[in-house]
């Protein structure tokens, strides 16, 4: 992938691959805290591949100040066991993948300590997801809200659920069920990190 400066991201909950195609490609990256908190993106969703095909786990969130909330203000909802459902169906999906065990440890974590706040929780499992796959990419929050922002590559709206991705190709690699799924591209990069080990960045680096 080209190599950008200075890149804009949303915040999301442990990002899709291609996510970390642009944030490896980038030497500084800001992360949105002031937008208006939308609906039905990444920002408290990620996507992995289980025994059934792809599957979505959604972090149940509160609009602290209806729906003006901004992304910095949006609370977790911790009333529906979301952590040990989370924890339960990645285990599940991943425990036979050739670098759970490896990994693992890093993570529990997360799903056994509570959290009030979405971005405080999407930030900090990024930092870890960051060091898994060795990357010191200079990442910080936003200062303020710009909608049409300047000097930066802004991917706030191109990284979605929805999105067909047709500007990046992804170069195939093990996954767990690849035997009755032909390859599923743009999973979580959990989904990456589980089944490629040291070998991720690689791919990263070619998408």
């Amino acid at each position: 992938m080209e190599s950008f400066h200075t890149i804009l991201l949303p915040t999301a909950y442990l990002p899709p691959v291609h996510y970390f195609s642009y944030l490896t490609a980038a030497q500084h990256v800001f992360i949105e805290q002031y937008e208006t908190y939308p609906k039905q993106t990444f920002r408290n969703r990620c996507e992995i591949l289980t025994a059934n095909g792809k599957f979505s786990l959604t972090i149940p969130v509160v609009k602290t100040f209806g729906n003006r909330t901004q992304t910095r203000d949006i609370g977790i909802f911790d009333q529906q066991n979301w952590q040990i459902v989370h924890w339960r169906t990645i285990e599940s999906a991943y425990a036979n993948s050739p670098y759970f065990l490896y990994y693992k440890d890093l993570l529990i974590p997360f799903y056994q300590k509570k959290y009030q706040n979405l971005l405080d929780f999407n930030m900090e499992v990024l930092k870890v997801l960051m060091e898994m796959l060795g990357l010191e990419t200079q990442v910080t929050l936003t200062s303020s809200y710009q909608k049409n922002a300047t000097n930066v590559l802004d991917f706030r709206e191109k990284i979605t659920p929805k999105h067909a991705f047709t500007d990046l190709t992804f170069k195939p690699y093990y996954q767990v069920f690849e035997n009755k799924y032909s390859f599923t591209p743009g999973l979580s990069i959990l989904d990456l990190i589980f089944n490629m080990g040291e070998e991720a960045g690689e791919v990263l680096s070619v998408i």
